[in-house]
């Protein structure tokens, strides 16, 4: 099959990879109808993480080819969605929802869906199947749906997110949009998306953001605060994952607030002071996307929510080494590859 290797830093390339095979009796292989480039593949890109020869994507959608023995919730020919993070979805972890936690879990990331075909471990735990094939204007949100809507959505609710309140979302790439989508779906009363970019100020709108915060930092807290009343934001979502991002997340929301952090972290410290003396609640990490499947994928198919925008590039998989330059550039918030 084809697929997609990091060789080094900045060097994405298609090549010929075995096709996956069944290896436990609880997998099932997929033949990927699109996946496509995730933020937090841009930091071995741009070399803030060791990369050699790894294969890429982890998030995906498609059909099953073939199932193990053991198989029971999926079958040859579904169409299915799943998460970034592979689980059994029984152990104790996962039902108290957190999947992405689970005592068995297998991140996708180290299989690469960046391909033709993907082994997919612990497929009852892991996939989703729609009702019959979607219609292919949908495939983009069921799409969405694998990591960066789920992440979103996680963010949002760990945040407390709630009908009345006031949501702040730092952070404008895909997962920060999304977020901005899933606090309105949550009902909240005024949504502050942080931007500096037009393009993504005007999807932040149409998914519902209420207000444009475009500075950053200390400017960007006294922003947030100047729109609150001086107290800040109810609820607060980062989607960063730096030491900027997190401090301004944790400075732009009020005493006793809730910030859901998803951004990957990488260098974040968190002064012990500033944290003790802020009287916030954080809560987050790596997004329990499978938690929320069965949910999102309802609302994708009744068409109430269309996170299928967030791809505002769409390329052939062979073409993957421009969909990543695209997005280092930033002249793409997220690339779809079509297989």
């Amino acid at each position: 099959m084809r697929a997609v290797i990091m060789h080094s830093p900045g060097n994405v390339s298609v090549v010929d990879r075995p096709d996956p095979r069944i290896e436990q009796p609880t997998d099932a292989v997929i033949r990927l109808a699109a996946t496509c480039i995730c933020g937090s593949d841009l930091w071995p890109y741009r070399g803030a993480n060791e990369v050699d020869e790894a294969p890429m994507g982890h998030e995906y959608v498609g059909y099953v080819e073939e199932v193990g023995p053991d198989v029971r919730t999926v079958k040859v020919g579904d169409f299915v969605v799943g998460s970034f993070m592979a689980s059994d979805n029984t152990c104790e972890i996962c039902a108290a929802g957190y999947q992405s936690r689970c005592v068995n879990v297998h991140p996708m990331g180290g299989i690469g869906t960046q391909a033709e075909y993907a082994r997919i471990p612990m497929a009852d735990g892991t996939l989703v199947a729609t009702p019959a094939p979607p219609e292919a204007d949908l495939l983009p949100s069921y799409l969405a749906a694998s990591d960066v809507l789920g992440t979103g959505w996680f963010a949002a609710d760990a945040a407390e997110v709630r009908p009345g309140k006031t949501v702040a979302v730092v952070g404008d790439g895909a997962v920060g949009l999304l977020g901005v989508l899933a606090a309105r779906e949550m009902g909240a009363d005024r949504i502050i998306a942080m931007s500096r970019h037009a393009d993504r100020q005007e999807l932040a709108r149409a998914f519902g953001a209420t207000d444009i915060v475009a500075e950053r930092g200390r400017e960007g807290v006294a922003a947030v605060k100047e729109l609150t009343g001086g107290l800040g934001a109810h609820s607060v979502v980062e989607a960063v994952g730096t030491q900027e991002s997190m401090m301004q997340a944790v400075r732009a929301t009020r005493p006793g607030g809730h910030v859901g952090f998803v951004g990957v972290s990488h260098g974040v410290e968190l002064p012990g002071d500033k944290l003790f003396y802020s009287a916030v609640h954080l809560h987050g990490g790596p997004a329990p996307v499978r938690r929320y499947l069965p949910d999102l994928m309802r609302r994708i198919a009744a068409r109430e929510i269309d996170p299928g925008r967030v791809f505002d590039l769409s390329l052939p998989l062979e073409q993957a080494a421009e969909g990543y330059r695209a997005m280092d550039r930033r002249e793409a918030i997220k690339v779809m590859l079509t297989v």
